[in-house]
Order: structure tokens, then sequence, then C-alpha cells
């Protein structure tokens, strides 16, 4: 049965067309355009991320995609021994990439005045823990894969993996002390965030996987590491964070996460667990060497950072990593 029939059996959806829609193949019917999902993880965390899309929606956010029920009220439909959610939108958004600090800042004030906080998708006070686990991992599994695979790219990750477990012990410490920070306001509650940004509110349709619930500051820094990779100013930096800060200024507990969260090599082991799964070796070596290449750049860009963004540490009492 052709996905064209699934949409009709099961959701009394008539097809007038299918489309290719940035990452996915899209079904339109009228003026909805709908997607169909194969369930990966837990049932929970779609359910959960229902929740956190339909309050958006709810709140005026109306390009994100919405699960919909079956024609029997469900919202998991079994299809050739797979389960298949349906994603719908209605309305499209014009791309915009303007003022997106501001955008991002308004996206978290709507979010963080979602009432319960989800079990499945929050990372919410957890980064220490997470953090660790995610390490213990990596650690374990890359010596096992570079055993496996002796070429040059577990070669290159076994020879920067102790550098890596270095900042990233450093990084745990490092909020480890932050949590016993006393200067915090509201803007430290929790939120929906996307699981790594990377300019998603630019994009004409909200993708409802990409939603979690944390402290607002993880989009905040991904957004600033995403610019440190690339190799982009200090002076963009600044713009994106006092654009942010017009909306909801951060208090002195969330410039430390920040600067924590920063130090985390979260983009280089990010790199190591998709490799887990990746067999284009040389594509990834290629990939693990660049970002090797700018982390001189992005060490320069952590040992000032308090000061970049005209902030004296030293007066307001934040302890920086000596080593950078």
């Amino acid at each position: 049965m052709p996905f064209n029939d699934f949409l009709s059996t099961y959701y009394g959806i008539q097809v007038d067309e299918k489309i290719g829609f940035d990452r996915e193949e899209g079904y339109r019917t009228g003026n909805y355009i709908n997607f169909i999902t194969s369930v990966e993880n837990k049932e929970m965390v779609y359910l959960e991320q229902a929740s956190l899309a339909y309050f958006l929606r709810d709140n005026h956010i109306d390009h994100i995609t919405l699960p919909i029920p079956n024609l029997q009220g469900e919202w998991f439909t079994s299809y050739h021994n797979n389960n298949y959610m349906v994603m719908q939108v209605a309305n499209i958004q014009q791309m915009d990439k303007n003022f997106e600090g501001r955008r991002l800042a308004e996206f978290h004030q709507i979010g963080s005045r979602y009432q319960y906080q989800p079990k499945e998708i929050s990372s919410y006070g957890k980064w220490k823990s997470l953090w660790i686990e995610k390490l213990d991992y990596v650690e374990a599994k890359v010596e096992k894969e570079a055993n496996k695979n002796p070429n040059a790219y577990y070669r290159l990750v076994m020879d920067v993996l102790p550098y890596i477990i270095g900042i990233s012990e450093n990084a745990i410490q490092y909020i480890r002390e932050s949590e016993t920070e006393t200067r915090f306001h509201e803007v430290d509650q929790g939120t929906i965030t996307f699981h790594r940004y990377h300019h998603q509110l630019n994009d004409s349709i909200l993708w409802i996987d990409n939603l979690v619930y944390d402290h607002p500051i993880r989009d905040i820094a991904e957004h600033i590491r995403n610019c440190i990779v690339k190799g982009e100013s200090k002076e963009k930096i600044l713009q994106f964070l006092n654009e942010y800060q017009s909306v909801r200024p951060l208090s002195v507990f969330s410039f430390r996460l920040l600067y924590g969260r920063l130090l985390f090599p979260a983009h280089i082991l990010d790199l190591f667990i998709h490799g887990f799964t990746e067999e284009k070796d040389e594509i990834l070596y290629e990939e693990l060497r660049q970002l090797l290449d700018n982390q001189t750049y992005y060490e320069d860009m952590l040992r000032n950072f308090y000061e970049s963004l005209d902030i004296n540490p030293k007066i307001l009492n934040i302890p920086v990593v000596n080593w950078l």
C-alpha cells in the first residue's frame, strides 16, 4: 500500500499531490501538508513533544508540525510491522533571518508559560549527569570501534580523546560549581527549547522532533557554539545576545551556564556518536580535522568570553577556567 493509500485508509485524507519539502516528502491536501514519520523512540517522547507543539500552536506559533490522530482516534498507526505518526502543518512561514536573538527570546518567553515539566524530553537541571553518561558512553564505545576499525579517522579520534575527556570533565566541574550560584531570576526557569538550536526559527516550518524542555541557555549556547565553529566574529555573537537580552535579560547564573555549556565539547562528541553508525570514514576524518583545526579559535573565544560580552568576571565574582 503506497503512502497515499495509507493516508486515505487510516486518516481519511485524500492527497492532492506529493511534494518534496525540506528534508521530508509531504502530501498536500487542500491547505494542509502532511508528513509521515516513523516512530523510532519511546512513544512517550512523541506524546510529550506533541503536547509542546499544541501548546505552541495555541500561542500563535502556527507553522509547527502537529501530530494528528487516525480514524480510530489513536496517535500511532501500525503499518507493515512499523509504527507511524502523521504530522500536519497548515501555515508556512516566510523564512526570516532578521533579529534572530529577539525572536528566540520571544519563543522562550512563550515556552516558559508551559506548566508541566516533561519526563522523557527534559534536560532541565540534568546537564551534569547527562554529560557524565554521554562521556562514559563515548569513551567506552570509541575504544571498541577503534579496535574494530584501525583507520585514519579512529587513529585521530584516539589521539584527541584524552583532550576531549579533559575539557569535558572541566565543563562538568564548572557546572557543578555553578549550581551553587544564587544570582538567578525568572529567566532561569525551564522553557521549550530545541535539541540542537541551529537557526530553526528562521525556517518556514518548525519540526516537532526538534523540541525538548530545558533551560533557555541551551539554545543560546548552541547558537553561539555554531557561530564559533564557523569562525564568525565576536561582534555578531554580541549582537545576537544583545537582541536576546532586549527581551529577556540574563542572570549571572545564566551566564555561568552559558560558559559551562560552551566549554563542554558537544560538537565533537556529537561527531563521535554520529561516527558509530556512519561508515564513510573519509568524510568523518575531514569533519573531525576541521573541528580540531578550529579548536584554537574556539578556545581563544572562551578565554576572554566574558570580557567580549562586556562582563567583568572579577567584579561579579564569576570563575573562569584558567588553562584556556
